[in-house]
Protein backbone atom coordinates (compact mmCIF):
# COMPACT_ATOMS: atom_id res chain seq x y z
CA UNK A 1 0.00 0.00 0.00
CA UNK A 2 1.20 3.45 -0.77
CA UNK A 3 1.39 6.34 1.60
CA UNK A 4 0.07 9.68 0.40
CA UNK A 5 2.56 12.14 -1.05
CA UNK A 6 0.83 15.02 0.69
CA UNK A 7 2.74 16.61 3.54
CA UNK A 8 0.75 16.95 6.75
CA UNK A 9 0.98 19.49 9.51
CA UNK A 10 -0.21 19.12 13.07
CA UNK A 11 -3.31 21.13 12.16
CA UNK A 12 -4.02 19.34 8.90
CA UNK A 13 -6.23 16.24 9.22
CA UNK A 14 -5.84 13.17 7.06
CA UNK A 15 -8.80 12.92 4.65
CA UNK A 16 -10.24 9.46 4.00
CA UNK A 17 -13.14 8.63 1.66
CA UNK A 18 -14.95 5.29 1.49
CA UNK A 19 -16.40 4.47 -1.94
CA UNK A 20 -19.05 1.98 -3.09
CA UNK A 21 -21.62 2.03 -5.89
CA UNK A 22 -24.57 4.10 -4.67
CA UNK A 23 -23.24 5.29 -1.29
CA UNK A 24 -26.11 3.80 0.69
CA UNK A 25 -24.75 0.46 1.99
CA UNK A 26 -21.07 -0.46 2.18
CA UNK A 27 -19.33 2.91 2.12
CA UNK A 28 -21.58 4.62 4.69
CA UNK A 29 -21.23 1.55 6.93
CA UNK A 30 -17.44 1.76 6.65
CA UNK A 31 -17.57 5.52 7.25
CA UNK A 32 -19.68 5.10 10.41
CA UNK A 33 -17.49 2.31 11.78
CA UNK A 34 -14.21 4.14 11.14
CA UNK A 35 -15.65 7.35 12.60
CA UNK A 36 -16.66 5.43 15.72
CA UNK A 37 -13.28 3.70 15.92
CA UNK A 38 -11.49 7.05 15.74
CA UNK A 39 -13.45 8.42 18.72
CA UNK A 40 -11.30 8.29 21.82
CA UNK A 41 -8.26 7.02 19.90
CA UNK A 42 -4.95 8.78 19.38
CA UNK A 43 -6.20 9.63 15.88
CA UNK A 44 -9.33 11.47 16.99
CA UNK A 45 -9.37 14.88 15.32
CA UNK A 46 -6.48 13.89 13.06
CA UNK A 47 -8.55 11.95 10.51
CA UNK A 48 -11.68 13.12 8.69
CA UNK A 49 -13.86 10.39 7.15
CA UNK A 50 -16.59 10.61 4.53
CA UNK A 51 -18.04 8.43 1.80
CA UNK A 52 -19.34 8.59 -1.75
CA UNK A 53 -20.62 6.43 -4.59
CA UNK A 54 -19.29 5.82 -8.07
CA UNK A 55 -22.81 6.34 -9.44
CA UNK A 56 -25.57 8.86 -8.79
CA UNK A 57 -28.39 6.34 -8.22
CA UNK A 58 -29.17 7.47 -4.67
CA UNK A 59 -27.77 11.01 -4.37
CA UNK A 60 -29.45 12.75 -1.44
CA UNK A 61 -30.86 9.54 0.05
CA UNK A 62 -30.23 8.31 3.57
CA UNK A 63 -28.25 5.11 4.05
CA UNK A 64 -30.23 1.96 3.27
CA UNK A 65 -32.56 1.04 6.16
CA UNK A 66 -30.91 -2.37 6.47
CA UNK A 67 -27.46 -0.81 6.70
CA UNK A 68 -28.72 1.54 9.42
CA UNK A 69 -30.32 -1.38 11.28
CA UNK A 70 -27.13 -3.44 11.23
CA UNK A 71 -25.07 -0.45 12.34
CA UNK A 72 -27.42 0.18 15.27
CA UNK A 73 -27.19 -3.53 16.18
CA UNK A 74 -23.42 -3.07 16.34
CA UNK A 75 -23.68 0.04 18.51
CA UNK A 76 -22.88 2.55 15.76
CA UNK A 77 -24.71 5.72 14.80
CA UNK A 78 -25.00 7.21 11.34
CA UNK A 79 -26.08 10.50 9.84
CA UNK A 80 -25.82 10.24 6.08
CA UNK A 81 -26.83 11.65 2.70
CA UNK A 82 -25.62 9.77 -0.36
CA UNK A 83 -23.45 11.58 -2.86
CA UNK A 84 -21.43 10.78 -5.94
CA UNK A 85 -17.64 10.89 -5.95
CA UNK A 86 -16.41 14.11 -7.55
CA UNK A 87 -13.17 13.72 -9.57
CA UNK A 88 -11.99 17.07 -8.13
CA UNK A 89 -11.60 15.19 -4.83
CA UNK A 90 -8.60 13.22 -6.10
CA UNK A 91 -6.39 16.18 -5.18
CA UNK A 92 -8.10 16.71 -1.82
CA UNK A 93 -8.25 13.15 -0.47
CA UNK A 94 -5.32 11.38 1.13
CA UNK A 95 -6.77 7.87 1.06
CA UNK A 96 -9.66 6.61 -1.06
CA UNK A 97 -10.86 3.15 -0.03
CA UNK A 98 -12.87 1.19 -2.60
CA UNK A 99 -15.26 -1.58 -1.64
CA UNK A 100 -14.70 -3.71 -4.75
CA UNK A 101 -12.57 -4.11 -7.85
CA UNK A 102 -15.16 -2.36 -10.04
CA UNK A 103 -14.95 0.78 -7.91
CA UNK A 104 -11.17 0.61 -8.04
CA UNK A 105 -11.20 0.36 -11.83
CA UNK A 106 -13.68 3.23 -12.25
CA UNK A 107 -11.77 5.56 -9.93
CA UNK A 108 -8.36 4.75 -11.37
CA UNK A 109 -9.69 5.35 -14.90
CA UNK A 110 -11.20 8.63 -13.77
CA UNK A 111 -7.94 9.68 -12.12
CA UNK A 112 -6.05 8.93 -15.34
CA UNK A 113 -8.54 11.01 -17.35
CA UNK A 114 -8.06 13.82 -14.83
CA UNK A 115 -4.28 13.43 -15.19
CA UNK A 116 -3.97 13.11 -11.44
CA UNK A 117 -2.36 10.54 -9.19
CA UNK A 118 -4.12 7.31 -8.31
CA UNK A 119 -1.68 5.83 -5.79
CA UNK A 120 -3.97 6.77 -2.91
CA UNK A 121 -6.86 4.64 -4.24
CA UNK A 122 -6.72 1.40 -2.24
CA UNK A 123 -8.99 -1.62 -1.88
CA UNK A 124 -10.64 -1.58 1.55
CA UNK A 125 -10.06 -5.29 2.08
CA UNK A 126 -6.31 -4.79 1.73
CA UNK A 127 -6.65 -4.07 5.47
CA UNK A 128 -8.66 -7.23 6.19
CA UNK A 129 -6.59 -9.80 8.12
CA UNK A 130 -8.57 -12.54 6.34
CA UNK A 131 -7.23 -11.36 3.02
CA UNK A 132 -7.90 -9.08 0.09
CA UNK A 133 -10.93 -9.17 -2.17
CA UNK A 134 -14.23 -7.39 -2.50
CA UNK A 135 -16.58 -6.27 0.21
CA UNK A 136 -19.71 -7.93 -1.23
CA UNK A 137 -22.66 -5.72 -2.13
CA UNK A 138 -25.48 -6.61 0.29
CA UNK A 139 -28.16 -4.53 -1.48
CA UNK A 140 -30.04 -7.44 -3.07
CA UNK A 141 -29.36 -9.78 -0.16
CA UNK A 142 -30.60 -10.49 3.37
CA UNK A 143 -29.71 -8.82 6.65
CA UNK A 144 -27.00 -11.44 7.09
CA UNK A 145 -25.19 -9.95 4.08
CA UNK A 146 -25.19 -6.57 5.84
CA UNK A 147 -23.89 -8.24 8.99
CA UNK A 148 -21.08 -9.77 6.92
CA UNK A 149 -20.16 -6.31 5.61
CA UNK A 150 -20.11 -4.95 9.17
CA UNK A 151 -17.93 -7.88 10.30
CA UNK A 152 -15.45 -7.36 7.43
CA UNK A 153 -15.22 -3.66 8.15
CA UNK A 154 -14.83 -4.15 11.90
CA UNK A 155 -12.06 -6.74 11.60
CA UNK A 156 -10.20 -4.43 9.17
CA UNK A 157 -10.15 -1.50 11.61
CA UNK A 158 -6.95 -2.34 13.53
CA UNK A 159 -4.90 -2.62 10.31
CA UNK A 160 -6.53 0.49 8.83
CA UNK A 161 -5.85 2.46 12.02
CA UNK A 162 -2.20 1.35 11.91
CA UNK A 163 -1.98 2.47 8.28
CA UNK A 164 -3.46 5.88 9.12
CA UNK A 165 -0.85 6.26 11.88
CA UNK A 166 1.89 5.38 9.37
CA UNK A 167 0.54 7.93 6.91
CA UNK A 168 0.52 10.65 9.55
CA UNK A 169 4.00 9.69 10.78
CA UNK A 170 5.40 9.72 7.23
CA UNK A 171 4.01 13.19 6.63
CA UNK A 172 5.15 14.66 9.95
Amino acid sequence: MSISNRQFSTTDPLRVTMVCTGNICRSPMAEAILTSTLRGSDLEGRVVVDSAGTHDYHVGDDADARARQILVEGGYSISHRARRFDPAWFAEKDLILTMDAGHMQLLRSSAQRQATRDDHIVAFRDFDPEGPGDVPDPYYETLDAYRLVRTMVERSMPNLMDHLREMLAAGA
